[in-house]
């Protein structure tokens, strides 16, 4: 498909302007209401995981299994993304371990947010590999460069819809969690069109113990959480019996399956699709940036408290990726004028059911569709007064 759109250069300037305007009244409205919004949208997390855990001995079932995912995925989604992009550190007098400088530190780690994934390693190389570099060869989530290596076998189609169906039921463990501290030791700039690194080690020896580089994978990432979740949560339910805590190990073990697949649904469709720009340099300008944030990211349905919880608050990627420390009350706010404004300006602004954008995510990385590529903003230009934003 064809991807266009042009802009004049005052059109380009005035619609920074006005996107800077809206980031400003943001910043004025910034207060106590964002910080009582989070602490409710905590507590909605963990009634999910009590009550999961609180029927999880009594036999395997989903709705327990659910419940304790549901609470998993608000944890890193609605608490610690938002936290750890410093969405709250400039309100005053909250709790230390509600600003990016307090949250899962230290001994807080496993009590803030118990997750496979290492924070420091989430920092690099989401809030600052993937967001500063979106849609780029140095961007690490980029999903058509990753899965090139399926997307350009001689593997039968079936066969790649199982491959991806079976990634999204582990991709945290297997590879997400692995591949954010490869990225936290590598300084490899990748360059589209160049051979794609993403980082030190390959993904076999991330994995095999022996390897003193794979070491810290195992110490950070896949022993603290399978002790936690698997091991030491199942145990508090000893005195109810062994059968009691086999039912807890194995809704827990469900329950990280169908995270798994939850996150993956709200996560990897936010900048995958035909519609969306890859980039083939890096950015050169402010207007640029807000730009490409815009047209190499899509939101899904988006308005309400439940629903947005439902969707880890990924749902407003577009307004979260032009202003990544914001809370997320106000990205409610922010969407239905970001909208409006791209419509003023003639800024394409994609905006889909999650499960549209499923589909043309896994038309991505199976090889059925590719996206578009697009060079710099301000190269290339028609004439002296537009900006050539046209990508085939």
């Amino acid at each position: 498909m064809s991807t266009t759109f042009q802009m004049s250069d005052k059109d380009v300037e005035n619609f920074t302007q006005e996107i800077m305007a809206l980031r400003r009244s943001a910043n004025e409205r910034m207060g106590e209401a964002d910080f009582k919004h989070l602490k409710k949208i905590e507590r909605w997390g963990r009634f999910c995981t009590v009550i999961g855990y609180a029927t999880a001995w009594l036999i395997p079932n989903p709705v327990s299994a659910f419940l304790i995912s549901l609470g998993n995925v608000n944890r890193w989604t609605n608490i610690a993304h938002p936290i750890m992009h410093k969405g709250y550190d400039k309100i005053d007098g909250i709790p230390d371990r509600y600003t990016s400088k307090g949250f899962a530190k230290g001994w807080r780690r496993l009590l803030d947010w118990g997750d496979w994934i290492y924070p420091a390693a989430w920092d690099n190389e989401h809030n600052r590999l993937h967001h500063y570099n979106l849609g780029e060869a140095a961007d690490p989530d980029q999903a058509e460069l990753n899965l090139a290596w399926l997307r350009e076998s001689k593997i039968p189609m079936p066969l790649r819809y199982i491959t991806v169906a079976l990634f999204a039921a582990f991709w945290k463990p297997l590879y997400y969690a692995p591949n954010t501290l490869k990225h936290l030791r590598s300084n490899k700039k990748n360059v589209l069109g160049e051979e794609r690194q993403t980082g030190a080690m390959t993904q076999p020896e991330l994995w095999n113990p022996f390897n003193p580089a794979a070491r810290e994978v195992w110490l950070k990432s896949m022993l603290p959480y399978i002790g936690l979740r698997f091991v030491l949560i199942p145990a508090l339910f000893t005195p109810l019996g062994s059968t009691a805590v086999l039912c807890v190990l194995v809704n827990s073990l469900l329950a990280e399956i169908i995270t798994n697949l939850h996150t993956f649904l709200v996560i990897v469709p936010n900048h995958t699709g035909d519609d969306l720009f890859l980039f083939e340099d890096t950015v050169n300008t402010k207007s640029e940036f807000f730009l490409r944030q815009i047209t190499g990211s899509t939101n899904f349905k988006t308005g309400g408290d439940f629903n947005d919880f439902m969707h880890g608050w990924l749902n407003y990627q577009i307004e979260h990726h032009l202003w990544p420390d914001l809370p997320m009350k106000q990205y409610q706010q922010l969407q239905p004028q970001v909208k409006a404004l791209c419509e003023k300006y003639g800024v394409p602004y994609v905006q889909e059911s999650v499960w549209k954008r499923l589909k043309k995510t896994v038309d991505i990385m199976v090889g059925n569709t590719s996206m578009p590529r697009q060079g710099a903003i301000s190269s290339n230009r028609k004439t002296k007064t537009d900006h050539d934003l046209s990508a085939a």
